[in-house]
Formats: C-alpha cells, sequence, structure tokens
C-alpha cells in the first residue's frame, strides 16, 4: 500500500442476500484517496458508489449487505493501518465520526425526527472530543454559520422538520465536520441544495481540505460539481469501477463509453441559447433525429392573483402567535395550457410553499387560484377533493411521499382506486402502460420503495401523480436528486409526456441549467416573492435583477478549468423573512423590460 495514502480500497466485492438470491451491488473495485485530495467517485444510481461508501463505513451491514471480498485500508493518524473490514463495531463507533466523517444523501433520513438541531450537533462533539455543554454549543454555532445558516440561534433549538430541505443538508454536512475527520465521505451532499448554497459549500469543503488536509471521497452524479472539486474522478458502472484518471482527462478524453455518455447527458447553461422553446434532449440509444420543440398554447390553464402565504410562530405560554412566517408575499402568475412555467430560488425563499398553496395543500391567507376556470379558493373540501384529480404534485423526496408498506403497483394505481376509475383488470393495465411509460421494468410492481434506487423511486412518483390524466402537474423538485442521465431520461419522459398529453407543469427547482431545458416561462423568487418573471429566453439571456444575475454566476460549469474560487460568489446573506404581526409588507410592483418580461421594484433587500 502507498504509505501517503489514508483509505485504500482493494478488490472490495459487496453481496446483499435476496429473496430471489444473492445480489452483487459492487462486483471489484480498487482505489485509494490520499491526504488533501478529493477523489470523485461517479455513476448512476444503483452503480454501486453508496454502497462502496457504506461498506469504508461499515454501515453496509445494517443495510442487509455484506463484504464478501477486498481490504478496506484506513490510515489512523496515531494507531496506523487498519483494515476496516475486519474491525469489530465498538472500535468502528471510534472511527465513524472522528476520524472518518460522512454526509448522507437524504437529509430528513439522517437527521433524527425527534430531537432538537443543537443536541443532534454537540452530541458527537461530547462523546468523541469530551467537551462540556457549554464548549460543544459555542462549536456547533461556528459550525452553523460556517455552512451559512440564517439565524444560528434560533435553529439550534429547532427541529429537523422546521427547516428546509437545504437548510437540513447544511446541518448535516456540520455535523459531519464537527470533529473535523481524517477522511470525509460525502455521498450526494449537494444535490438537495440550490446553486448559490451548492457553490458555497462545494468551496467551503475545497477550503476546509486545503486547511486540515482532509481526504474527501465525493460522491456525486453532477458532472459539474466533479469539474468544480475532482482532483481525480472513479467512474462506475454496475458495481465495477470502468474508468479512472486526473480530472482533466475524464472531461477532455473519456476513453470508456459509458462515461462519455454521462458527459453527454449533462444539461449546460446557455445551451438553449437563441431557441424559445423547451425540447427533450438527444440521448445516447435514442435515434440522431431532431425532436420537435413543444409549443404549448397560448390559453391560459392556471391562474394566480396577488397569492399571500404566512405560517404563524407561535411564543410565550399560552403559544399565542407572536410573528409570522412570510413565505410567499404578493405572487402572481399563470401557466398555459401544455407549457412550463418554472419557480426558480433558493431554499427557503417559498417556492415549494407557493406549489403547495396552489394545491390548497396548505392553506393560503390571500389571493385567488383559478384552475381552468375553477375558483380552488372557493371549493369545500369535497369539491376540492375532486378538482385535485386535474392537478397532481410530484414531491421533492420520493422516498418520504411513497408508502413503505405498499408494492409499487398499488402505490400506483391507488390514485384510480380512490376515484373508482375502472375495474381492477382495467386498472392493472393501465399501471402496466404507466410503468412502460417512465420507462421501468414491469417486474418491479411487486417491489417495495426501499427496493429501489432514488431515481427509480421518482419515477414511481411521476406515474402515479399522470394515473389520474391531470391537467396540471406541480413539480417540486422532481428531478433535483437524480443522476445526471436519469435526470435527463426523466426530464425527457416529462417532456414527451408533455408534448403527447398537453400537460401543464409548475416546475419548481433550483438548478438553472435544468430550467433552461424545459421553461416556456420562468420566474425567480426572492424571500417569498417573484423578482423577475418572463419568457425563459428574456429571462436567461438578459437577467435584470441583480439576484437573478447572482443565481446565474453561481451556476458551476462542466470544465475542470473553469472552477470557480470563493471570491467570485459575493452572496448577501438571506435576511429573516419572520416578521411581527404588526408588519405591513407593500405590493409587489413590477416595470416591464420588454413584453412579458417584467422585474421587481419593490425593494426586495438584495
Amino acid at each position: 500500500m502507498p504509505d501517503g495514502s489514508i483509505a485504500q480500497i482493494q478488490n472490495l466485492r459487496v453481496e446483499f442476500q435476496t429473496k430471489s438470491g444473492t445480489v452483487v451491488g459492487v462486483e471489484d473495485v480498487s482505489f485509494e484517496i490520499n491526504p488533501g485530495e478529493t477523489v470523485c467517485v461517479v455513476g448512476e444510481s444503483g452503480s454501486g458508489k453508496s454502497v462502496s461508501s457504506l461498506a469504508l463505513m461499515r454501515l453496509i451491514e445494517f443495510g442487509g449487505g455484506d463484504i464478501a471480498g477486498g481490504r478496506l485500508l484506513f490510515d489512523r493518524k496515531d494507531q496506523g493501518k487498519v483494515d476496516l473490514s475486519e474491525t469489530d463495531q465498538d472500535l468502528m463507533r471510534t472511527i465513524r465520526g472522528n476520524e472518518i466523517g460522512m454526509i448522507f444523501q437524504e437529509p430528513m433520513t439522517a437527521l433524527n425526527p425527534v430531537f432538537t438541531v443543537g443536541r443532534q450537533l454537540t452530541e458527537g462533539l461530547r462523546l468523541h472530543k469530551g467537551m462540556s455543554r457549554a464548549q460543544a454549543e459555542a462549536r456547533a454555532l461556528e459550525l452553523l454559520r460556517q455552512v451559512r445558516i440564517p439565524e444560528p440561534e434560533r435553529r439550534l433549538k429547532q427541529y429537523p422538520h422546521e427547516l428546509s430541505g437545504g437548510m437540513r443538508q447544511r446541518v448535516v454536512i456540520a455535523m459531519a465536520l464537527a470533529c473535523e475527520p481524517r477522511l470525509l465521505i460525502a455521498d450526494e451532499p449537494t444535490t438537495a441544495l440550490d446553486v448559490t448554497i451548492q457553490a458555497e459549500i462545494l468551496a467551503l469543503m475545497d477550503r476546509l481540505k486545503r486547511e486540515t488536509g482532509t481526504a474527501v471521497m465525493f460522491i456525486t452524479h453532477d458532472m459539474a460539481v466533479v469539474a468544480q472539486m475532482a482532483d481525480r474522478v472513479v467512474v462506475m458502472f454496475r458495481g465495477n469501477k470502468v474508468e479512472e484518471g486526473t480530472v482533466e482527462e475524464i472531461f477532455e478524453n473519456p476513453q470508456h463509453p459509458y462515461t462519455q455518455a454521462l458527459l453527454a447527458a449533462v444539461p449546460k447553461l446557455g445551451e438553449m441559447t437563441g431557441t424559445d422553446l423547451p425540447r427533450p434532449m438527444r440521448l445516447l440509444g435514442r435515434d440522431g433525429s431532431d425532436v420537435p420543440p413543444i409549443t404549448g398554447s397560448d390559453e391560459v390553464l392556471l391562474e394566480v392573483k396577488h397569492l399571500t402565504t404566512r405560517f404563524p410562530v407561535k411564543g410565550g405560554f399560552f403559544r399565542r402567535t407572536v410573528a409570522n412566517v412570510h413565505a410567499v408575499e404578493d405572487v402572481s402568475f399563470s401557466v398555459n395550457k401544455g407549457q412550463t412555467l418554472s419557480l426558480v430560488g433558493e431554499s427557503g425563499c417559498g417556492k415549494s410553499t407557493a406549489g403547495r398553496s396552489i394545491l390548497r395543500l396548505v392553506e393560503p391567507q390571500t389571493g385567488s387560484i383559478f384552475l381552468d376556470g375553477k375558483d380552488i379558493m372557493a371549493l369545500s373540501q369535497p369539491e376540492l377533493r375532486n378538482a385535485r384529480r386535474d392537478m397532481q404534485m410530484v414531491f421533492q423526496d420520493p422516498f418520504a411521499s411513497l408508502n413503505p408498506q405498499m408494492q409499487l403497483a398499488d402505490q400506483v394505481s391507488e390514485p384510480m382506486r380512490n376515484f373508482g376509475m375502472g375495474s381492477s383488470a382495467e386498472m392493472r393495465k393501465r399501471v402496466e402502460m404507466l410503468f412502460d411509460r417512465v420507462e421501468l421494468p414491469r417486474s418491479f410492481m411487486q417491489r417495495y420503495p426501499h427496493e429501489l434506487s432514488g431515481g427509480q423511486r421518482q419515477r414511481i412518483a411521476i406515474a402515479r401523480a399522470l394515473a389520474l390524466n391531470p391537467k396540471l402537474i406541480v413539480a417540486d423538485e422532481a428531478v433535483s436528486a437524480l443522476d445526471v442521465s436519469v435526470q435527463a431520461q426523466v426530464l425527457n419522459l416529462m417532456l414527451e409526456l408533455q408534448a403527447e398529453l398537453g400537460l401543464s407543469y409548475l416546475f419548481i427547482s433550483h438548478d438553472m441549467a435544468v430550467v433552461e431545458r424545459v421553461s416556456h416561462y420562468v420566474g425567480v423568487m426572492y424571500l417569498g416573492r417573484i423578482v423577475e418573471l418572463g419568457p425563459r429566453r428574456a429571462v436567461f439571456e438578459n437577467p435584470q435583477h441583480p439576484y437573478t444575475q447572482a443565481l446565474m454566476k453561481a451556476v458551476p460549469i462542466a470544465d475542470p478549468r473553469k472552477r470557480k474560487s470563493e471570491k467570485d460568489l459575493n452572496f448577501k446573506p438571506i435576511p429573516s423573512p419572520i416578521h411581527g404581526l404588526d408588519y405591513d409588507p407593500a405590493p409587489s410592483e413590477y416595470r416591464e423590460v420588454e413584453p412579458g418580461h417584467k422585474v421587481l421594484i419593490t425593494d426586495s433587500g438584495y
């Protein structure tokens, strides 16, 4: 073993015992990680990249896996090299969190819902570092500031469910960095984050790596992030390593056809310059014929006017409302039939709340919502239930939106059963058709959600949303947790369905390159308001609001020679959306830059 490396995986093989026999998660993988080096492990979901990291942490046994062969050598600073595959779990407990930190992919499942953020952050520090409560809390505050969480003192007292997805992910990152580990394993740490925070977290991890000499094993499917972070890249496909090289070699001269396909599937910002309409990507494996763009119609399907949603903040002995979170403030937009309007912005800007308010999953304070001429705000609960046949939602976290105890076929057919659509034979036929539609094998119909990868789960969520033939689908970060190639397939699927079925999408996302690919219109949200709204071409090629310009600047570029440094990112901290009961916000006023392209003139603090 080369003396310098912190960790070395040699001929690792991981097997899972299932009802249908042994499944090999990782067949034969070897690579090493040196001090102060970032090794990016790339591949699609199901390629074995997370399995190899969980094997290194020895957490794979708790997931039903078994290390069937190979060695996992780790250099403990004072005790020398140990083979983690043979270490007992007691010693692993000391190493985990203290010497090897791990950032998990799904922040909601990585945090304990019954403990406050502060308790979870200080636990590791008190256990591994022997700090007192006061010292641990001071360090926890410092960590939250490092990952740029607004109002960190308040956050320490909150529970995970009170934070947005991006905030939770930052808490998980802070927890992993707490004990300054020698090796940091980051499993898709930025998939659920917005561009600006992703850019900062990447810069933060890069800085910490330089300052502390921590080695980083960075698992991702986002090639732009790889270009930004990696020193070396390991490409995995179906449990094997298919290519390894420096970041420049992989991007400029990929050898393996799979690596070439991965790089071809990356949506790049600026690709759609000069075109007005979205069109599916031409992926490898499809014929090279040009796909017609999706025009849609000028007829309005959804009209939202002056939508305002606030959440009460309770306090004091009697739990009275002492302030309000102004999540959505005076938002107006419309979505045409067969077209897509995208709402972009950072986590906590109110875009998901706006989507939920339209379906009245969250009750808005004021405003009007018309879907195909029907006044959604005036409907009673039974009428609203019927109206929801026309509007469906695809949620951000597919694992949380699926029932872990139901087979997938039953989950997809459940909406049809609820509304009594057809006999069981007809429903089964439609479920099979939907599985084909979202390109999942029919053999998956008897599986359960935990047996699928993230991308496959999200396809089930899309199939279920399509079950009732809706007119409008609210896609809340529907592709943010998917790998590039799967993301490209799911986006193509959504665009093809739009072309065939005339679906309208309200597409909520923080990924500017994806938004550019799928949108007809774009609304940029900041602090609960739309700060810029217009046709996609106008907003992307002529951004007027300083916040839109900052968002564009933060998008990572899939080219290792165009890395962004920390000084390029000059984001202002996001002000708090919480205001006292006497606060009276000004209405949103816009100036029209060109026909249909509007910019907010009310001061939004940016």
